[in-house]
């Protein structure tokens, strides 16, 4: 029996979606690769409403973080870390042998631009990394505040993870002068795993071609050139996975991007309140994620007893990230589950624990 995924990523998957994936193969070096590829771009760009450069790469959201050091910094970088993902960027950051500094708060908790601003006004940095949706802890950076505060410190740049919050939550690429912004397809794209898309803007380009060491698979400056000259990718992408996107895309745009945002809301909304009148939100107040919810396991149930029971009925969420194993509990509430969907849930997981 297929259990119905409530977990942050992989998501639900339209048959829809997925039937795309079965068309016969194109060659990558085909006119009507570039006319299917240089087609995705255009509704990316559409969607999300902005002419910054747009790339899609067969990869998982990890490597354009790490593209994003790379091609951005050339010595010292800010990285925000509010829980596992923004840990891990600034973990990539050392690795690829960065000056790395952290603004550190416990789990739960968000950062908040003052934090931010006591550190740059300290030193320079050409660079600020921030998680904006952080699915081991429920947490939504105020990526909209931390923008407008860079907006005071043109130099440095502001790289952004939205991998498991665009296309879900509502952000503004543009207006929270967000200069790199990164995503995956198996989250709120509602997607199988296998892409990555860079929406990457003049600035940060700029930047990228004064930089040394940028890598080749992810250089910036070489996917762009590339894409100018002949509206492709450099490397074999993912032909399959193109097909699902360009489909989904389309889907996408029927739905309306304010339609789908307010959709995610109403079903955070939904199981937020659950959450507050049976549990305990982990996530600060004010600062909970539009697309996943993470609970205090207040009433100290067997979470992996829990999730076995409901996957006995066709469902799955997730346990507590890492450390907060059994500790909390995650309800993904992303991609093209439905407010319908997230009632039926929750419904079973009152059955189950006799709420």
């Amino acid at each position: 029996m297929h259990k119905k995924l409530f977990i942050p990523g992989p998501t639900e998957v339209r048959k829809e979606v997925l039937d795309a994936q079965t068309k016969p193969l194109i060659g990558h070096r085909m006119s009507s690769f570039t006319e299917l590829y240089t087609g995705i771009i255009k509704k990316l760009k559409e969607l999300l409403d902005t002419e910054n450069f747009i790339t899609v790469l067969t990869a998982s959201g990890t490597a354009l973080m790490e593209a994003a050091i790379r091609n951005c910094v050339k010595e010292n970088v800010l990285c925000c870390v509010s829980g596992a993902f923004g840990d891990r960027w600034y973990k990539i950051a050392q690795k690829c042998d960065k000056n790395a500094d952290a603004v550190t708060v416990e789990w739960g908790k968000s950062i908040k631009p003052e934090m931010i601003e006591e550190k740059l006004k300290a030193k320079n940095y050409e660079a600020v990394t921030v998680v904006q949706n952080e699915t081991s802890t429920g947490v939504r950076a105020p990526i909209e505040e931390i923008g407008a505060l860079l907006k005071k410190y043109p130099d440095t740049l502001f790289l952004v993870d939205t991998v498991s919050s665009l296309m879900g939550d509502k952000i503004d690429i543009t207006g929270c002068n967000i200069d790199v912004c990164l995503t995956s397809s198996q989250k709120a794209f509602a997607l199988p795993p296998g892409l990555a898309v860079g929406i990457i803007n003049d600035k940060a380009l700029e930047k990228a071609k004064g930089v040394s060491g940028r890598g080749h698979y992810a250089d910036f400056v070489g996917l762009k050139d590339y894409f100018d000259k002949k509206g492709q990718t450099p490397t074999t992408p993912a032909i399959t996975l193109m097909y699902a996107l360009n489909t989904q895309l389309d889907r996408i745009k029927q739905e309306g991007m304010e339609n789908r945002y307010q959709r995610h809301l109403k079903m955070a909304q939904y199981v937020r309140e659950w959450a507050k009148n049976n549990f305990t939100l982990f996530a600060e107040p004010g600062y909970e994620s539009v697309t996943v919810t993470c609970i205090k396991n207040t009433k100290n149930i067997n979470v992996a007893g829990l999730n076995k029971e409901l996957g006995k009925r066709g469902f799955a969420i997730s346990n507590g990230y890492g450390k907060l194993k059994e500790q909390t509990f995650r309800i993904a509430h992303m991609g093209d589950i439905t407010l319908d969907e997230i009632q039926e849930l929750i419904n079973n997981i009152n059955e189950i624990l006799g709420l």
